[in-house]
Formats: C-alpha cells, structure tokens, sequence
C-alpha cells in the first residue's frame, strides 16, 4: 500500500508543477502589455534631407501608433494609424510621411520647421500605452553659402588678372611713348647742333 500511495503522491507533484508553468504561460500570455524601443533617440539632419524616425514596438494585440512634432512653433499631429487597418495622415503631412509596420515613420524633404521633438504614442487595443521621443535637429546646407564663396573667390581673382594685364599693357604703352618722344628730342636737338653749325 505505501509504494502506489508515494507514486501517486510523485505524479501529484509533477501534476502541479505542469499545472503552475501552464498557468504561468497562460498568464504571461493573456492580453495586455506593449513594449517599445527607440534606437536613435537623436538625429542630425540638413535641409531638404529624408529622415527615418525609427522604432520597433511589440505587443499582444491590434496597436494604435500616434506621432507628433513639438517645436517652437506649436505641437503638430502627423499620423495616426492602426495596425493592419486605417491610416490618418495630417494634411500638413499628406505628402511627406511614410508609414511603416513596425511604427517607424519616414519623413520626407525636411525643412527647419521640421526640427525639434517627435512623441510616438503605441496604444494597445486593452489599454496599455508605450511612448517614446526622437529629438530632430535641422541644419543649413553649408555647401550652398562655401559655392558662393569659391564664385566670389573665382570672379574677384578674374577681376584681378585682368586689371593686372591692363596695367601691364599700360606700362608697355608709356615705355613705347617714351621711346618715340626721346628719339624725337635726340633728333630735333641733332637738327639744331646741324644748324648752328651751318649757320657759323
């Protein structure tokens, strides 16, 4: 009697612990929860550039995804979207954002306007809520003032050579003035030593 008593006891314990990892999965398992991750929480950018605003969410079930810009100049709704189902893009948007499955959303042709924070909000259909911030800093083309520079340069050392060749064919001038009016002295004053001497 007591060696199927403790067997029964044995495949109880086993039993329950099957039983407790099975209600532990199922519970880790039931709806709820939204996870979120922003790989490049900053991001540089030049003026009429395209930039990736990157995240990655995950969850268990139907997820609404918002993104807005804050600046200086107000808050901005850009998109909202549900996966798998509708997507709202702001008109100020309508041709510059670009929507992807996994949040992420592209915006094209930045301006200086386009600087300053970016709130994703991921939303689960049970109510959990995932955020997250990309700081976008904007900047001038450098390239643009360092071309008008190099012309400037360019058009002022042409301006130059050519004031230089000017002089130089004004020096060129005044020597052969000089030469054509001292062999005119030398022969005027040979006329009058011919004279004198013709007229003693």
């Amino acid at each position: 009697l007591m060696r199927p008593l403790q067997a029964c006891r044995g495949r109880g314990v086993v039993v329950g612990t099957v039983t407790l990892c099975l209600a532990a999965g199922w519970a880790l398992q039931t709806p709820g929860g939204v996870s979120l991750v922003v790989p490049q929480p900053n991001i540089n950018a030049t003026v009429a550039q395209n930039i990736l605003l990157s995240v990655e969410y995950s969850c268990r079930g139907v997820a609404t995804i918002e993104w807005k810009h804050v600046s200086s100049w107000g808050t901005t709704n850009i998109v909202e979207w549900r996966s798998g189902n509708y997507v709202n893009i702001s008109t100020v948007y309508k041709d510059r954002v670009t929507t992807f499955e996994n949040g992420s959303i592209q915006l094209l042709n930045v301006g200086m306007r386009d600087a300053g924070y970016y709130f994703v909000t991921v939303t689960e259909e049970y109510g959990t809520n995932a955020y997250g911030t990309i700081i976008v800093n904007v900047y001038e083309i450098i390239y643009e003032d360092l071309h008008f520079v190099a012309v400037l340069f360019a058009f002022l050392a042409a301006v130059s050579a050519i004031l230089i060749c000017f002089m130089w064919l004004c020096n060129k001038s005044l020597h052969l003035f000089q030469k054509k009016t001292t062999h005119k002295l030398t022969a005027s004053t040979t006329e009058e030593i011919e004279l004198e001497t013709l007229e003693c």
